[in-house]
């Protein structure tokens, strides 16, 4: 049986909903996180940095912006103690600009993904999984990254069916 690791970075607050900004209570790489916990079970990790973004979602699309542009590796909060002991790690973020946010890369270049199975999920508001999973497999050369999920993010809450299919396929 595998160890299942589920990784997670997720924005709630002001949120890009549809073209309209909302104030999300949970944000919606999350939610997608808690369904694959639901259905297949595992470890959930959230992926925090400590120092965190703007609650304003102009600005927090400034700083974004320009952590991308620096290729910041924002400290987090948080570390694992072992990534040794899973197999297969689901890595949820939402897509900013076709990639994940900064904190994510942070979080794949601290530990060996040698010989493991990444299994990659995002939640976008029209981006899909942008150019995502090449950087993925660049940051994890050693590690087989599978096909990704995308979900519209103003679809999360509703994508539990769609979710629950991919995250049982291949474990």
């Amino acid at each position: 049986m595998s160890k299942i690791l589920i990784a997670y970075y997720s924005r709630k607050g002001q949120n890009y909903v549809n073209g309209d900004i909302k104030n999300l209570t949970k944000g919606n790489t999350e939610i997608i996180a808690e369904f694959i916990q639901k259905s297949i079970g595992g470890d959930l990790f959230e992926i925090a940095t400590v120092k965190e973004y703007p609650i304003d979602y102009t600005e927090c699309t400034n700083v974004a912006k320009e952590e991308l542009r620096q290729k910041t590796r924002p400290e987090l909060k948080n570390y694992l103690a072992n990534i040794d002991e899973y197999d297969i790690i689901y890595l949820g973020y939402p897509c900013w600009w076709g990639l994940p946010p900064m904190a994510v890369f942070t979080f794949l270049e601290k530990y060996d993904f040698s010989g493991k199975i990444i299994k990659p999920f995002t939640t976008h508001e029209g981006s899909g999984l942008g150019g995502s999973i090449s950087q993925i497999k660049k940051a994890c050369p050693n590690a087989s990254v599978s096909t990704g999920l995308a979900i519209h993010g103003a679809e999360s809450s509703q994508s539990e069916k769609q979710v629950v299919q991919w995250a049982k396929q291949n474990i």
